[in-house]
Parts: structure tokens; sequence; C-alpha cells
């Protein structure tokens, strides 16, 4: 098994022709939510793979934080160590541009509440064969 101790957010992605400079507004020609996380898009990445992988992490308890769980298990990442704490999951505000370069600003929200392994993550990573950490939670 693979152990994934990481983060999980949710992408709120605006597609522009041009980045705005600061203090400009641009208008978007698209727009999409997508769950990620380096950590949830390590663990869909394994279990598509055909690992078997459980994910440790938090997100919140609002509706970015459910669709985020069910993007996991519907990947089938075991998704038992993936606590939800009260208020708002992470999310990364990205802006694309049409070369695709991208800016991006992350506002940890649950994955902030995240202060280490917890003794049933410990258990977890004890028994997997490997680890995947993302250098993104302590």
């Amino acid at each position: 098994m693979i152990s994934v101790f990481g983060s999980a957010n949710m992408d709120l992605v605006a597609y522009v022709s041009a980045a705005p400079k600061r203090g400009e507004t641009v208008t978007g020609h698209r727009f999409r939510t997508i769950p990620g996380g380096k950590g949830a898009n390590q663990a869909i990445a394994a279990a598509r793979a055909g690992a078997q992988v459980a994910f440790l992490g938090a997100v919140g308890d609002d509706g970015f934080g459910a669709e985020m769980r069910a993007t996991l298990a519907e990947a089938g990442v075991d998704v038992r160590g993936l606590r939800q704490v009260p208020g708002p999951s992470g999310i990364a505000h990205i802006v694309v541009d049409d070369d695709g370069g991208n800016s991006i600003v992350v506002v940890p929200g649950a994955n902030g509440t995240v202060t280490g392994p917890s003794s049933d993550d410990l258990a977890v990573i004890a028994a997997s064969q490997a680890l995947l950490l993302q250098l993104e939670l302590p």
C-alpha cells in the first residue's frame, strides 16, 4: 500500500487571454472547479495506476470538502484517513493565460489545521510500503 500525507484543495481555475497586471481587472473566457492539491493529485494518480492508496489529510465541512472526498473515493483511494474539520476546505485560485502560463494563490483552509500525522495516520504509514509527501504539510 502507498500512503499519501498531503493537501487536498479545490482548484478554482479562471482562463484569461492575458493575466491581469497589478490593479487591472480582466474578463475570463472559462471557469472550472477541479478537485486537486498536490497530495490528492498524487493519490489519484497512484490509484489509477493500480496501486492500493490511503490518503491522509484534512478537508473542511463544506461542499468542496465533500466533493474532494467523493473524487478520491471514486478513484479508488481509501479516504478513512481524510479528516473533516470545521470550516472551509483549502482552495487554490489559479489564473491561466492563453499561453498556458499561470499564477496561483493557495488558501490552506482545512490543510492548515494539520500539524503532523495523527496516531491513526502513523499506524497507516507504518503498514505502507511507500509514503508520498509534497513538503506542504508539517
